[in-house]
Parts: C-alpha cells; structure tokens; sequence
C-alpha cells in the first residue's frame, strides 16, 4: 500500500509541475509504480526486483515510452517471472473450493449454534454462575474465530481475478491480524476450561468466583500481549504482503509459540482428568450404581478432547509445510465444527439448561400452573460435562450447583 501511495503521490506531484508534462506520466500498474520517462525510452524490470519473495526467475519485463503512452507489458508478469508454471491444476482448483465450502458451512453452523448458546446463558438468571460465565467466553472466543475466517476469506479473496499473495493493504493486514487474535483467544478460552476442571477437581470446597478475573486475563489479555507483538515486529521487520506468510520462523514463532505452550498444558491437564477418573472408578466407594455412573463419566471424559484441543498436538511442533493436507482436514474441516461440538456439549445436550427450557415450556403452555409431576420433578435431573465431574467430589444425592 505504500509503494502505490508514494507512486500517487510522484503522479500528483507532476501534474502540479508543467515542466514533466510531456513523455510518459508515472503510472502504477497494481503491481509497480513505472516512473516518468521521456518518449523513446525503454524501461526494463527484472522479476527479481519486481517480486523479492515470490520468484526467484531472472526474467525481466520491458514497457516502451511511446509518443501516445506507454505500451503493454512485454512479455506479461505472469510469462517473464514463470508463474504460469506454479499454477494449480483445474482439479486442485476444484477440490479447494469444495474444501472451502465445507469449512464455510462448518463455522457457519458453529456460529449460529454458539450465538444461540450465548443468548440461552445470558437470558435466563439461573445460569448466571462462574462455570457459565467462562463458557460464555469460550463461545464467545468460537464466535471471533469464526466470523475472523468469514472477514479475512471476503478480503483476500474478494476478486478471485487478484492473487492475494501480491496484496499489501491495509485493509487486509487488519483481517489477518484479527484472524491471529481470534485463534490465540481460543485456544487460551480452552486452557481456561481445563484449568477450571482442574481446578474443581483439586480445590472441591474453595470459592472459584475469585479466579474468574484471572481466567479473564489469561483468556482476553494474554492473547492481547501477544498480538501486539507480533503486529509491531511484521510492521517494524516484515511489512510485506498481507501478514499471512510464516516465512519469517523467528515472527511466526511469536504466534506460534503461546498457542503450543496452551496446548502442552491442557494436554498434561487432560491426562490429569483422565487419571483421576481412573482413580475413583477404582475407588472401594464405587459401587452399586456409582460404577455405572462413573462409566458415564468416563465416556463423558472422551469429550474433553475437543474441548480441550488436544488433538491438535499432532501437529503442533511440527513444520507449517509438513502434512498440509491433513492439517486442512483438521484444523478447517474438523476444526470449522468445533464450535458447534463445544455449544452441544456444553449447552444443548446440558440436562440443566434442558430441564430450564422444558420447565419454561410447561410454564408457558400450562400458563403459569405447573404439574404436580412437574412441581415433583428435580430442577436439574442431568447435568452438564462439568458438573458430572465435580459431583464425584461432593455427597451422594447433592444436586449440582451452578452458582459456584
């Protein structure tokens, strides 16, 4: 965007001074600025000046100053600096379409669902507990990363004509540095739900609201800090292109290494979970229907996976160019449903939030006159992920409470 500012800017300038009227005006071309030349002149460009990080060809492209002008490119962009030969095929066109679509409708489903898990949670008082606030910036972290994926795809590829490895605006700069904040929240949001289930685990009788505003700071501030790192190095060491490259290790890294450090974590945190339940199914108390509530417990726990992104530890001290194939499958195909898996779990397939929109439901149709069966009936006779867990911790017949 600067080199196209300063090229309207020369132009401006000539059109001011009646002395560089004649020969050939500067023009800028969407890829270089060709500055004033006299008529007869011959201008010629080498690939290698034109795109320093793109190609590595020696060609050069050559522009006439002609009386009426200058002449076409000679040869074309495309032809001198051998992009031609680094096209996709019309298969590998087709297939990252249809990729494309499929994650578009994975996040817009995810979307739609985590807006509606919001709404269920804010609207209604008696889900306004510390366990439901962290959910909500979870979904609300789901949220960011989806509509970042929407922003950034409408501005690099808006015109499907532009390749958008060339583009260097601001506009678009801002998307991709939205897209960075979005990923580090989540994932930081997902280290908050771990260490929270760690922490109901571990500290059963203590008051959890008072670690709430730290989570706040892990989850929102952390990724903060990070970004405005990062967005000062591209912008002081490398502004070129729209910031989406990780040919820079060093600036990538910047990124790349928190999100790492959160996935180690909850990963140590998920095998905490996993052997503490181990523990108590093989606990001498366990027994009766304990056991097969337990087991519940245990299948419940194979959820966490998602939750937690642990499976995203495959790839996350390997290379950006290794298994890029299957990266997309899991980072976009499947990573696009992560939203709408978390607000399933969390919210839809929630045995309190069923029983408050039943209850609800039975107000409205029964116009404030409750059932005897209903009035008979447990507020909560299901509980969520979490509160399946924490209830090992707590007497036999205690109902789970939200308001910790």
């Amino acid at each position: 965007m600067k080199a196209q500012e300063l090229c309207m800017q020369m132009r401006r300038r000539e059109a001011r001074n009646r002395t560089t009227r004649t020969g050939c005006r500067t023009e800028w071309d969407e890829i270089r600025c060709w500055h004033r030349e006299d008529a007869g002149q011959v201008v010629n460009v080498s690939c290698s000046e034109i795109f320093q990080h793109f190609s590595s060809s020696r060609g050069y492209i050559s522009r006439n100053c002609t009386a009426d002008g200058w002449t076409d490119l000679q040869p074309s962009y495309e032809e001198a600096c051998d992009f031609s030969k680094g096209l996709e095929p019309e298969s590998e066109v087709a297939y990252l379409s249809t990729f494309r679509h499929v994650y578009t409708a994975g996040y817009a489903t995810s979307l739609v669902s985590l807006i509606t898990a919001v709404f269920m949670f804010i609207a209604f008082r008696k889900f306004h507990c510390t366990r439901n606030y962290i959910h909500i910036n979870l979904f609300a972290s789901f949220i960011l990363r989806a509509s970042s994926v929407f922003i950034k795809d409408a501005v690099l590829f808006a015109d499907e004509n532009l390749d958008h490895c060339f583009m260097s605006t601001s506009s678009c700069k801002c998307a991709v540095a939205f897209f960075q904040f979005s990923i580090l929240a989540n994932y930081f949001w997902l280290l908050v739900e771990g260490m929270y289930l760690q922490t109901l685990l571990a500290l059963t009788f203590v008051s959890h609201r008072k670690y709430f505003w730290w989570y706040v700071v892990i989850g929102w501030g952390v990724p903060s800090a990070v970004l405005t790192v990062w967005v000062l190095t591209r912008y002081l060491y490398d502004d070129r292109g729209c910031w989406d490259d990780t040919e820079n290790v060093a600036i990538w890294w910047i990124i790349k290494a928190p999100i790492t450090t959160s996935l180690f974590v909850n990963f140590i945190i998920f095998i905490n979970v996993i052997r503490i339940l181990v523990q108590k199914l093989r606990s001498p108390a366990a027994g009766g229907n304990d056991v097969g509530h337990f087991m519940r417990l245990a299948k419940s726990t194979l959820f966490l996976i998602p939750l937690f992104g642990t499976h995203y530890m495959v790839f996350a001290f390997l290379p950006e160019t290794m298994g890029e194939s299957a990266r997309l499958y899991i980072e976009l195909g499947l990573g696009s449903f992560q939203g709408f898996v978390v607000a399933l779990l969390y919210c839809f397939l929630n045995g309190e939030v069923q029983a408050e929109m039943r209850r609800r439901l039975s107000k409205w149709q029964m116009s404030g006159r409750p059932s005897p069966a209903e009035r008979r009936k447990p507020p909560f006779p299901d509980s969520s992920l979490i509160s399946q867990v924490t209830v090992l911790d707590k007497p036999v017949g205690s109902e789970p409470i939200c308001g910790i």
